[in-house]
């Protein structure tokens, strides 16, 4: 029998029970969903934070640190330094001359000490507390600085200007008006206090920055009532007044805090600043000889390969490195298994759909003995029935992969609508938080057909083996 005829002998028997097929295939159809919905979602969240580290480019920046053991320990931890770790005994000092040092090695293209420091900001009498963060102006020409929301970024590092970002805006009350997504004021937003603003307006406008520093005068009337806590702590608050040169970009939640904070200040400005000279204890505690060490110093390179050996070199130094692409490969193992875990659960589905196949076709079976013995009494092989029973199993495989791929596609697009509701109440940006890709489609096929012609295995050969003459007396 030509391979032409055992198809449309199948596709014939599949259309005289066309209810059956249906649900079988409807089976297959929600297993291959579910299965398309669950991987793509694993596979967008590691576009995204992948996506995002390319876009900033993480992958050619790296920070350094006093204690090569202090790197080992954050790096174990899975996290990037928050704070400025505690200097062992032994560790180089990494001071305003190591820095320099580490601006002539090859490959970098800027180094600086990273500089945080809580402050309280103001606008138009709104006022929120948050974290500044000092960068020289060579930044401007890097990502994601170089492409901000709306003006520029600042020209000097003695600029009394500041960058602002959209989370410490939404923070003060102010809600962001975008061109490509334009968004009326509710009236629970009205009543809490809330302002639109497209960010052109803010440009210009001025902002106060509000920090902390020791009252000498304070400390020294009364040091005993001043140290022992209480109302009386020899701190005092001086306010700067700066203007806005920038709006950063809105942060869509995938590497949030490896550059976002409130306020970005120029360097200079910031070491102008009457502020605290330490931002936590172990500031204090790193600190020998008075000499002023910093906590972590963040470098960037020219390109990728320069990330290896400037390492190697620092590591040689004394100093300890961090580096997100040295994270890479254990992203990639994360969400390998991130994506098996939910892989497995779609199978589910899709093995149960199997069963159906195998019901279905087991009946058709007992329903067409008849017509399988008059079949091998006029000539037709045991290969030839497999054949017909393979060609149905693999027709519902087929028609539940492609409309099960219909069906993963709309479940994502109405869990992703949903998704960036909640996100754009939080002040959040769009997020495409699901990916189907190429090779996913491609697998989905082929999983869905290879599982059918699985299921459609026993019932071959089951009908292989019908004796013609006891199918025929049986009639």
């Amino acid at each position: 029998m030509k391979m032409d005829e055992m198809a449309r002998m199948a596709v014939d028997n599949l259309r005289k029970s066309r209810l059956r097929t249906f649900l079988t295939t409807l089976g297959v159809v929600i297993g291959i969903g579910a299965l398309v919905s669950m991987v793509s979602f694993g596979t967008g969240m590691q576009k995204n934070v992948t996506e995002t580290f390319l876009e900033n480019d993480l992958f050619t920046s790296l920070q350094v640190l006093p204690a090569k053991a202090d790197a080992e320990r954050i790096r174990g931890q899975g996290r990037m330094p928050a704070g400025r770790p505690l200097s062992r005994p032994d560790s180089i000092a990494l001071d305003a001359a190591a820095v320099e040092k580490i601006r002539t090695m090859p490959g970098v293209t800027v180094a600086f000490p990273e500089v945080r420091f809580p402050v309280k900001v103001a606008i138009e009498g709104r006022e929120a507390t948050t974290n500044a963060r000092a960068m020289p102006s060579v930044m401007g020409g890097f990502k994601p600085f170089d492409k901000l929301q709306a003006g520029s970024f600042f020209e000097s590092d003695t600029a009394r200007s500041v960058i602002i970002s959209p989370r410490l805006l939404r923070n003060m009350k102010f809600v962001l008006i975008e061109p490509d997504r334009p968004r009326k004021l509710t009236v629970e937003d009205t009543l809490k206090g809330f302002r639109s603003a497209r960010p052109e307006e803010l440009i210009g406008m001025p902002i106060d920055i509000v920090t902390s520093s020791v009252d000498f005068s304070q400390l020294m009337r009364n040091p005993v009532a001043a140290l022992s806590g209480g109302s009386d702590l020899p701190f005092a608050e001086r306010t700067t007044r700066l203007r806005i040169a920038g709006v950063a970009k809105q942060s869509d939640g995938f590497g949030q805090g490896l550059f976002e904070s409130g306020v970005i200040l120029p360097m200079q400005t910031a070491e102008s600043l009457p502020r605290l000279g330490f931002s936590s204890v172990w500031d204090l505690l790193s600190r020998t000889g008075g000499t002023e060490s910093y906590g972590t110093v963040y470098v960037r390179v020219k390109r990728m390969e320069d990330l290896a050996p400037l390492k190697k070199s620092l590591e040689d130094m004394g100093f300890g490195v961090v580096s997100i692409a040295d994270q890479l490969e254990d992203f990639k193992k994360g969400f390998l298994v991130f994506d098996a875990v939910l892989g497995a659960v779609g199978t589910i589905a899709l093995v149960v759909a199997a069963l159906g196949i195998i019901n279905t076709m087991v009946m058709s079976i007992l329903e067409r003995r008849r017509e399988i013995g008059i079949m091998k009494a006029v000539g037709a092989g045991e290969g030839d029935i497999k054949g017909i029973f393979f060609v149905e199993a693999g027709v519902i495989g087929f028609a539940g992969g492609v409309f099960g791929l219909l069906l993963g596609w709309a479940v994502t697009r109405v869990a992703n609508g949903i998704a960036n509701i909640y996100i754009a109440r939080e002040g959040g940006a769009h997020a495409e938080l699901f990916y189907i890709s190429p090779w996913l489609i491609l697998g989905a096929l082929v999983f869905s057909v290879g599982v059918s012609l699985a299921a459609g295995l026993y019932p071959a050969m089951r009908a292989a083996s019908v004796n013609p003459v006891e199918a025929l007396r049986h009639d």
